[in-house]
């Protein structure tokens, strides 16, 4: 009997359409399930010669060719630990355990040294696109052993989505963790970019008085420029679809409470760690905070109503401040988040190419877009390590920044997202910030000491007579 290529644990949604992405392109995979009947039920639907079912976990690993390679997909955090453990006894030197969940990455750090003190390669693989992109091409990040990559290439590769160029939106990432921390920061910089569009769409309701229909319109525009991107797609859609109980449109619906799964705030967390600036990430974590409150925030908009404001912009001119202005935002959102990974990447000796990072995330996953073509060509064609800016100019897109900015702070919008954002661009960019004033103020209350621009050492200052 032929033996499979590789083999798949965990036959949710996202394993079940990897699954048969692997089988489609050609290559036999052997499933397995914790739950026999939901493996039962996929074979039945889906099975073929080249997608096998087993009821018993060695059974599935002995159908597998050597080295073995065995794709873990399960819900992040213990389970993956039960399942390794399931495995250990089953595996030989040289196999190679790959997990594609949403794991923090400490926990992939922890999991590569133990397996490779038993002399089995670990790899920890970024898997983003959702249920279809799992199905259709995703974008893979794999970290880990080099080893393996090399042994996992040729099935990666077809089964990942395409770039601008045509070529596979997967490469090696680089060794321990670092494919799921640079997955890690892609949904921060999702939550990022979800937040200013998010702005952008309650600045046009709020200030203009625009309805779904019409708010349809503006973004399609967008789509068709420079900010062309899955989620504007997906925008489009969310605005566009009318309620099935109701006369309108489902947006207008839709709770004001937005949810997260954890990775943004872990992606804050270790911002805050690595000593990295994050702000517009972060501002979009504690944004989702503030829309649990829904009981207090309206008996608060009660007692502080909001005057409104007259708008000197007419709209047409507004729409191309704004688009101008989620260009700026959204790639300030980037720089931070590449700012992070090029951190951790030396502090953990991973060899990042974010080049290569910018070029596998336009197919596939979540935030695939145009911008990435130019965050890849500009990394690409520079010799420079260091932060985008210095890569790349946006300077032309802040004054529209600052006008979009300055509407909707006069007009009682919350703009934690764009603002933010324009806070980081201006601070990171200046060459004199308050921080000497703030200084002496630690040094006074608490003698913490400060350097001066013209002395070397450490000095403390005696601040009163008394």
């Amino acid at each position: 009997m032929e033996k499979s290529k590789i083999g798949l644990i965990g036959l949710g949604v996202m394993g079940t359409n990897l699954a048969r992405n692997i089988a489609n392109k050609g290559f036999k995979i052997s499933v397995y399930n914790r739950t026999t009947e939901v493996m039962t039920e996929f074979i039945e639907e889906h099975g073929s010669d080249k997608l096998v079912g087993f009821e018993n976990l060695k059974d599935m690993i002995d159908s597998l060719e050597q080295p073995r390679k065995i794709i873990i997909l399960v819900k992040a955090g213990p389970a993956v630990d039960a399942v390794i453990e399931s495995l250990k006894p089953l595996l030989n030197e040289d196999d190679i355990v790959i997990d594609c969940g949403n794991s923090n990455y400490h926990n992939t750090i922890k999991r590569f040294e133990d397996l490779r003190g038993d002399s089995v390669h670990f790899i920890g693989c970024g898997l983003s696109g959702g249920e279809e992109g799992a199905l259709n091409g995703p974008s893979l990040m794999p970290g880990g052993s080099e080893h393996a990559w090399k042994n996992l290439k040729e099935i990666f590769e077809p089964i990942a989505a395409r770039d601008f160029d045509g070529g596979p939106c997967v490469t090696y990432i680089g060794d321990s963790a670092s494919g799921h921390y640079v997955k890690m920061v892609h949904n921060g910089i999702e939550y990022g970019v979800m937040q200013v569009m998010a702005e952008a769409y309650d600045l046009l309701k709020t200030i203009y008085k625009l309805e779904a229909p019409k708010l349809a319109e503006i973004f399609r525009k967008y789509n068709d420029g420079r900010l062309e991107s899955f989620l504007f797609e997906t925008a489009i859609e969310v605005l566009d679809k009318k309620d099935e109980f109701n006369e309108g449109y489902l947006v207008d619906f839709i709770l004001d409470e937005a949810a997260q799964k954890g990775t943004g705030e872990w992606t804050s967390v270790d911002a805050l760690e690595c000593g990295v600036a994050l702000p517009t990430v972060t501002e979009a974590v504690f944004t989702r905070f503030i829309s649990k409150h829904r009981e207090l925030r309206i008996r608060l908009s009660e007692k502080y109503k909001k005057e409104k404001t007259e708008q000197d912009f007419e709209l047409d001119s507004f729409v191309d401040a704004l688009e101008e202005a989620l260009y700026a935002s959204m790639i300030i959102s980037y720089a931070q988040g590449y700012d992070l990974i090029q951190v951790a990447a030396k502090e953990n000796n991973w060899n990042i190419d974010l080049g290569e990072l910018s070029r596998i995330w336009e197919g596939g996953c979540i935030i695939r877009a145009k911008i990435l073509k130019d965050l890849h060509e500009a990394f690409k064609n520079s010799d420079s390590k260091g932060h985008l800016f210095e890569i790349m100019d946006i300077k032309d897109s802040i004054p529209a920044l600052r006008t979009v900015v300055s509407v909707g702070v006069s007009g009682g919008v919350p703009m934690p997202g764009m603002t933010s954002a324009l806070a980081y661009f201006d601070s990171i960019t200046s060459g004199k910030l308050p921080a000497n004033f703030i200084q002496g103020l630690r040094d006074n209350f608490g003698a913490h000491t400060y350097k001066r621009i013209d002395k070397e050492g450490d000095f403390h200052t005696e601040w009163t007579e008394n």
